[in-house]
């Protein structure tokens, strides 16, 4: 989906899930909350200890949303090299 942005030379700005745009922030921060519990609930139940269950589920979700993030951005620009290649095959050859 493009919407027009409020700059000032009214730029389009693809809002379709890509971080930092639309609802990407979002998307990203909900996947962070939901990873930490998860990691959290894991760690404690192998661990026992609520310490170490909340280190390791502060300290590797952090991590892997940095890394969920980037992979967003890669796959985006995958995805739209992708559909540029598949345009370039349907043009006619002299």
């Amino acid at each position: 989906m493009m919407r027009r942005c409020r700059c000032w030379r009214r730029c389009r700005v693809a809002t379709d899930g890509l971080p930092g745009y639309g609802g990407g922030s979002a998307k990203t921060i909900t996947f962070a909350i939901t990873h930490f519990f998860v990691a959290f609930s894991v760690a404690y139940l192998l661990t026992g200890d609520v310490l170490i269950g909340s280190l390791i589920a502060m300290v590797e979700p952090a991590i892997n949303t940095v890394a969920y993030f980037i992979h967003e951005k890669i796959w985006a620009r995958h995805q739209k090299g992708a559909s540029a290649s598949r345009a370039d095959l349907h043009q006619p050859t002299v």
